[in-house]
C-alpha cells in the first residue's frame, strides 16, 4: 500500500517576553505662549455692599435711638396756663382828638376837608355833583368810557367821593375830587393815582412832585386844546393819595398856567389830608 505523508506540523512560534516597541508619537507642533488676558471686574457689586451696609447703619442707629429714648423719662410739657397779670390802675388814655387822628377825620364829613374856594369865586360845584357828593354813575361818567369805568370803580370798591369847583373871571376854572375807597382788599386809592400819572405820560408837560407825598405830580401841558368855536384852553392837573383818599385837581384857563398855581392847591389840598 502506499503511504499517504503526514504534513509536518508548523514550526512553533517562538514566545518572547519583551513588548513590540510603540510606535514613536508624531512631534507637535510648538504653540506660542498666549498672551494673559486680563480678567474683567465685575461692577455694581461693592456699591451694592456699600449701600446695603448703609442702610443698615442708619436702620441699626434709629433703633438703637428708639431703645434709648424709651428707657428715659417722658419730659414733663410746660403749663398752658399763665400767670395773671396785675391790671393797671387808674384812667386810661384819653381818646386822640380828630385833628390828631386822622381816621376820624376821613370817616366824618369828607367835604370839610376839601380846601376853601377864594373869595369872589363862582361856585359851580351843583355842575359836578350834589351838595358836594359825587355818586359812582356821576363819577363814572366823567371818564371817555363810562361803563368800563364803571365796573372797574366797582372791582376797586369805590365808596364815596366829593367835590367842590368855582371859577374866577370868565375862562378860569378849578375843579378838586377827594374820591375814597374802602381798601378791603389792595390800595386802591394809589392804583387810581397811578393810572391817572401813567395817562399824562402822553401829553407834552412840564411836572414836579408834590411836596408830603410819596409818588404825587402835578402837570402841566404845554400845548392848549382847540375846539372848533371854542377858546384855545390850556390845562394843568395834581394827582396824589393818602391812606384810602385820592386827590384829583383840574385847572382849566384860556391862558398858560403857572407851576405856582396848581403847585399851590396840591400843596393845600394835601395838608387837609
Amino acid at each position: 500500500m502506499e503511504v499517504t505523508e503526514i504534513p509536518e506540523a508548523p514550526p512553533e512560534v517562538q514566545e518572547t517576553s519583551e513588548a513590540p516597541e510603540a510606535p514613536e508619537a508624531p512631534e507637535t507642533p510648538e504653540v506660542p505662549e498666549q498672551q494673559a488676558v486680563p480678567r474683567v471686574r465685575r461692577r455694581g457689586r461693592t456699591t451694592l455692599l456699600i449701600a446695603t451696609a448703609a442702610v443698615l447703619g442708619v436702620v441699626a442707629g434709629t433703633c438703637v435711638g428708639y431703645l434709648i429714648q424709651a428707657d428715659r423719662e417722658p419730659t414733663e410739657l410746660p403749663s398752658l396756663s399763665q400767670p395773671s397779670l396785675p391790671q393797671a390802675g387808674g384812667k386810661g388814655p384819653q381818646p386822640l382828638s380828630a385833628a390828631q387822628d386822622r381816621r376820624v377825620r376821613t370817616d366824618g364829613d369828607l367835604r370839610k376837608l376839601l380846601v376853601e374856594r377864594p373869595s369872589g369865586a363862582r361856585d359851580t360845584t351843583s355842575a359836578e355833583g350834589v351838595d358836594g357828593w359825587m355818586g359812582l354813575d356821576a363819577y363814572a361818567d366823567g371818564y371817555t368810557r363810562p361803563t368800563t369805568a364803571y365796573s372797574t370803580l366797582i372791582d376797586d370798591e369805590f365808596r364815596r367821593a366829593a367835590v367842590t369847583s368855582w371859577q374866577t373871571g370868565s375862562t378860569h376854572s378849578v375843579l378838586i375830587r377827594l374820591v375814597q375807597y374802602r381798601q378791603e382788599d389792595r390800595l386802591a386809592a394809589r392804583e387810581r393815582v397811578a393810572d391817572e400819572l401813567y395817562g399824562e405820560a402822553e401829553y407834552d408837560t412840564d411836572s414836579w412832585s408834590v411836596p408830603g407825598t410819596g409818588d404825587g405830580m402835578a402837570y402841566v401841558r404845554k400845548q392848549p386844546e382847540n375846539k372848533a368855536g371854542y377858546l384855545p384852553m390850556y390845562t394843568a392837573e395834581a394827582h396824589a393819595w393818602r391812606g384810602d383818599i385820592a386827590m384829583q385837581i383840574f385847572v382849566n384857563d384860556s391862558r398858560p398856567i403857572t407851576k405856582a398855581k396848581i403847585m399851590d392847591l396840591a400843596e393845600r389840598q394835601m395838608e387837609r389830608l
